[in-house]
């Protein structure tokens, strides 16, 4: 199938923006719960959380808005975002829109260099920051900031500061301000991480963003529209995908948390107890592994592999006709209460949803959590896109592919296997870029994804990998090293795998262990403790473990596409040194030129 288009559930009118179900939120249900933050002894309830009703959050948005308009931030004007993920930046990204402006988020890991480049080209009059590590960065790329007025921090108390000085301003200005944004103005320039090259300014309407969500949130009536729905927000708010949830629940009136800091996201799940999860394929292969590793640690190996068996054979039986039989119901009956029911636990016992973006989830995880209680809706998107442009529903589920259109959305298969969409959820274009605004639209509005990949006869679109990441070897065999990747990740003891082997002779690939699951490995095979990746690259045991992954991987492809070569890299990737984005993709340009020593080593054979 060449093309597949959904029709729209909601159409957005003309005068709607993304302010409007705050405002109806506090008419219709004033005293529902909107938001949970970290309660103090002021005003705890008891569970830790201290609720904010959709009255109290409306009132909020307007009173840090008319401190915004105090300042002198005009409608239309750029503030930027620079914060963890905390009510505070939901707080401000609202209040932002209500006086009429533009959010410019920035990922709180960017260096001076990234910021001073967003913020300079996006031309931002204000910038509220997070803490004095923020500030200070800031302070310091001032001097080439000449629009820059402005830099209030949350820390330090920029929610009451800007309360204060809003006090002189009338209410009656918001309401002004906020009625006259339009569906078409600018509600975000979000700058793309990117994995090549200097970030660029995706342009994103107010009616691109509510098109995009005002259509997914009754597609998926499981997450959202459920009785007490809840989300625990961990993933950046700087990221589309997470700004996407952001809003949905807002537009749902579900109820909403932040976690700060993902090293307590364990106890926060299990304290906040979330009846769906936003993640991206790394955190889901790391419950996994972690999952495994401690089974095998407890000498509970065998049972875990058994579980694990009967988990993906249930799902996949989901899929047939007739369902799964007497007999594997009656193991998955067993393995629930022995395996399953802790492993749903972990993330606080009520989740029994979730939904992965960002990279692909791979259908052996897919069908693993789903067979064990917890139902991941894949989905596939671009920032580009708002971002979410296919997904998959409950009652609509293919493990393996990224979904259907979302309603009001139409995917094609251009002749080349390039996905185009189009939709009222496609971008502007970019920020002072018409170069690259006219190579990512086509003329009738069609944007090019740059990702490679299927249709069903169903609408079911796959990822098949990107035109720019397809390797061709010297032999002219094209090979997508995606399917390769997500195996090799399969085992617990690799973090990264990067496959390489463009123009060359044959298919490589560079391996990062995973440094939590490292220690458990050493006490195994009886190293000493203190011993560091680097050391043991040449070490037959863990050669021998990565091997076993590499062969496995290599199933699933032909002989010419099959690794014959691997290496052991003496450190894991991280956004701190550059291999990562903050969406934890893999950077390959930068992966190919920090270890080009290495890559021309194993074509020197």
């Amino acid at each position: 199938m060449r093309e597949f288009s959904v029709p729209p559930i909601v159409t957005i009118g003309d005068s709607a923006n993304l302010t409007d179900p705050v405002w109806a939120n506090a008419e219709a249900a004033p005293q529902a719960v909107q938001f949970a933050r970290p309660a103090d002894s002021a005003d705890a309830t008891g569970s830790g959380w201290a609720e904010v009703t959709c009255r109290q959050f409306r009132d909020e948005v307007v009173a840090v808005a008319r401190g915004l308009v105090a300042a002198g931030v005009s409608p239309g004007d750029r503030v930027a975002l620079m914060s963890r993920t905390r009510y505070e930046w939901t707080l401000f990204d609202y209040a932002i829109w209500a006086s009429g402006a533009v959010t410019v988020p920035i990922y709180e890991t960017s260096s001076a260099e990234q910021a001073a480049w967003i913020l300079a080209d996006s031309g931002a009059v204000a910038a509220v920051v997070e803490t004095t590590t923020h500030a200070t960065l800031v302070a310091g790329i001032r001097d080439r900031l000449p629009a820059l007025v402005d830099i209030w921090q949350i820390e330090l108390g920029a929610v009451d500061e800007l309360v204060a000085a809003g006090a002189s301003v009338d209410p009656a200005e918001i309401d002004r301000r906020r009625s006259a944004v339009q569906a078409d103005d600018i509600a975000t320039i979000i700058y793309t991480s990117g994995t090549t090259g200097r970030p660029k300014g995706c342009v994103l309407t107010h009616r691109n963003m509510y098109a995009d969500i005002a259509n997914a949130v009754p597609a998926l009536p499981n997450l959202f529209l459920r009785p007490g729905a809840s989300t625990l927000l961990f993933l950046p708010l700087a990221h589309s995908f997470a700004r996407l949830i952001q809003i949905g629940v807002v537009q749902a009136r579900a109820t909403m948390a932040h976690c700060t800091d993902t090293k307590n996201l364990v106890g926060e799940l299990q304290a906040f107890r979330p009846t769906f999860v936003l993640s991206v394929p790394r955190v889901f292969e790391k419950v996994y592994n972690g999952a495994r590793q401690k089974a095998e640690a407890d000498g509970k190996g065998r049972i875990f592999d058994r579980a694990e068996q009967v988990a993906v054979a249930y799902s996949e039986a989901l899929e047939k006709p007739g369902g799964p039989g007497l007999a594997l119901r009656a193991q998955h009956a067993v393995f629930d209460r022995l395996v399953y029911r802790k492993l749903r636990a972990a993330l606080g016992g009520r989740c029994r949803d979730a939904i992965s973006g960002g990279a692909p989830l791979g259908a052996r995880l897919g069908h693993f959590f789903r067979g064990i209680g917890v139902t991941i809706c894949e989905g596939y998107g671009l920032t580009e896109t708002s971002p979410a442009a296919s997904v998959n529903l409950p009652d609509a589920t293919k493990i393996g592919t990224v979904g259907r259109p979302l309603p009001g959305v139409t995917i094609r298969i251009d002749d080349d296997g390039e996905i185009l969409i189009s939709g009222n959820l496609i971008f502007q274009g970019y920020w002072r870029n018409e170069t690259a605004t006219a190579e990512a639209l086509s003329p009738d509005g069609w944007f090019r994804t740059g990702d490679l990949g299927q249709l069903d006869t169903d609408g079911f679109l796959s990822i098949t990998g990107r035109k720019k990441e397809i390797i061709v070897t010297a032999g002219g065999k094209n090979v997508a090293p995606a399917v390769l990747e997500d195996q090799v990740r399969a085992h617990p003891l690799i973090s990264q795998c990067v496959v390489i082997g463009d123009r060359q002779p044959f298919i490589a690939a560079l391996v990062t262990i995973d440094e939590e699951a490292l220690p458990k490995w050493l006490a195994a095979h009886g190293r000493p403790e203190a011993t560091t990746v680097d050391e043991l690259r040449d070490d037959e045991a863990l050669r021998a473990e990565v091997q076993g992954a590499i062969d496995q991987a290599n199933e699933a492809v032909s002989k010419a596409e099959a690794i014959k070569v691997f290496r052991i890299l003496p450190r894991d990737f991280t956004e701190a040194t550059g291999e990562l984005t903050p969406s934890l993709k893999v950077k390959r340009q930068v992966v190919h030129s920090t270890y080009a020593a290495e890559i021309a080593d194993i074509y020197r054979r």
